[in-house]
């Protein structure tokens, strides 16, 4: 049986509009049914309102896990996008604050496993961390990431960010086991730092890579799809990239275009529209992870090279 991937256009009021299914993996992967379970990435345009990104979340998950998805994946600043510089820092709360607790309730109520990518984490009255979380189903928070490389960027022919003035980075890689393969934990800018997708693969075990991402419009229509394809290849795993999209305000605009990609680099998972609100419904194959690492096993294969 050839593996397909599930494309809901949600942005029209009846559920379930659009669906497409594509037979995108070479015959000599087949996959078996028994070995496969399922997957959904959201893209949204988050604001500068709490409870407004909570209702789009809230809907978003009910819509995967009427599509039969396991686990859903959110975009980075899920929660929360700033209008103002200082925003962000001002309604950043721990893990155990009310926001948290709202999406806990929300994974346990759905019977789904949450995948919060760049949640504001605070860290002290200047500062917060840019943080991926991981909730089951039972509404309990799994592990977390805090997120490791900061965008201090100038954009060509765009604007500069400098995420090091109000983020404390991270210094801990970290990998979780879920009901859809051990997870390896990144968030966005991450993606251009192949090292540690090489360490969550071959070090952690990893079998699938998230990077929740709000992208500018920019940088990603220069290198979104490509870098992601690159780490699916490179590590052979699947790849789910969640991602902010369109206009959150005057200053600020999110390239959209979540995917998700398996680990022969064939995007099995898009929305149609690349800046809609919806969500990509996928198939994780156990079966194609296991036959690609075999018929290519770069991770015996590979040599420890000192510069």
């Amino acid at each position: 049986m050839n593996a397909y991937s599930v494309s809901l256009d949600f942005t029209k009021p009846s559920l379930f509009t659009r669906i497409t299914l594509s037979s995108q993996i070479p015959l000599t992967m087949a996959t078996t049914v028994n070995k496969t379970v399922r997957v959904a990435a959201a893209q949204m345009t988050s604001v500068n309102d709490l409870m407004t990104n909570f209702a789009t979340c809230s809907r978003l998950v009910q819509e995967a896990a009427l599509a039969g998805a396991k686990l859903i994946c959110f975009p980075e600043n899920f929660s929360f996008v700033g209008d103002k510089e200082g925003e962000s820092v001002k309604i950043a709360e721990p893990l155990d604050g009310p926001v948290m607790e709202r999406y806990c309730s929300l994974a346990r109520d759905s019977n789904i496993w949450l995948s919060l990518g760049g949640f504001q984490e605070r860290f002290d009255d200047t500062h917060l961390c840019n943080t991926h979380v991981v909730i089951d189903d039972a509404g309990m928070i799994r592990d977390t990431y805090q997120k490791m490389h900061l965008f201090d960027v100038d954009v060509p022919g765009g604007s500069s960010y400098k995420e090091s003035s109000f983020t404390v980075p991270g210094t801990k890689i970290v990998s979780v086991d879920s009901p859809v393969g051990r997870l390896g934990l990144t968030v966005c800018y991450d993606l251009r730092f192949p090292k540690i997708y090489q360490q969550l693969r071959f070090e952690q075990k990893a079998q699938v890579l998230l990077v929740p991402s709000a992208f500018t419009k920019v940088t990603g229509e220069a290198h979104w799809e490509i870098l992601l394809r690159a780490r699916a290849i490179e590590t052979q795993c699947y790849v789910i990239a969640a991602a902010q999209a369109g206009k959150h305000n005057e200053k600020r605009e999110s390239y959209g275009d979540t995917l998700i990609i398996d680990p022969w680099g064939t995007v099995v998972g898009r929305l149609p529209d690349r800046v809609s609100t919806g969500i990509v419904v996928a198939d994780i194959d156990f079966s194609l992870i296991d036959s690609v690492r075999t018929k290519m096993p770069i991770d015996k294969q590979r040599v420890s090279i000192d510069l």
